[in-house]
């Protein structure tokens, strides 16, 4: 496998659904790493050093050299660590499609689910909840038509796509158990409440 034998290190944080995602990735690449959990409140050199100009997990830091922002470092690992299935669609045009909708998660769903979380009142998380059912709803449709009707976007095996959103869905529990709000309702998006 290449870059087997090379010292992998993953800065990252328990609560970060884009250092979950990146775990994911290196799981599913099989590759052996040691994970280094950063204090989000008091960052640490190492961090600082390695991600100086966002200053924030995760980093991905391989035979010295960091790779930062998840998607980045996901399709680091994809194409380092080529052995097997890979993460991304093999045509151009599914990669650009997966490409479009892991952004859309991105700079989409996460600040809206986010938004439900900071909300100072239920009247304010009520509207945020509605905002974020606006967000969620495009995603069933492009689950449905990237998906061929199998389980995963990308099929029978989980590739880019389903690390980009799934790395989300423990903060849906999340939410539901803190403030009883559901984000992935299965009466509205059948298909992504069996994620």
């Amino acid at each position: 496998m290449a870059g087997e034998g090379d010292d992998v290190k993953l800065l990252g944080a328990a609560v970060s659904p884009f250092a979950v995602r990146v775990r994911m990735a290196l799981h599913l690449k099989g590759v052996s790493y040691q994970y280094l959990e950063q204090d989000l409140f008091d960052k640490g050199e190492l961090l600082l050093a390695t991600n100086p100009v966002l200053k924030k997990v995760p980093v991905l830091i391989h035979a010295g050299r960091p790779v930062c922002e998840s998607l980045a470092i996901v399709e680091y690992v994809d194409e380092v660590w080529a052995d097997g299935a890979s993460l991304l669609p093999a045509d151009h045009y599914g990669r650009a499609v997966a490409r479009f909708w892991a952004a859309y998660i991105d700079d989409k769903l996460f600040p809206a689910w986010i938004s439900i979380l900071r909300a100072a009142t239920e009247e304010d998380r009520t509207e945020k909840l509605e905002d974020a059912l606006a967000v969620v709803g495009p995603m069933e449709d492009a689950l449905v038509q990237c998906s061929g009707g199998k389980d995963f976007f990308a099929g029978d095996s989980v590739g880019y796509l389903d690390l980009a959103l799934r790395c989300n869905l423990f903060w849906f529990k999340a939410l539901r158990e803190m403030f009883g709000v559901t984000v992935i309702d299965a009466s509205k998006t059948p298909r992504l409440a069996t994620c």
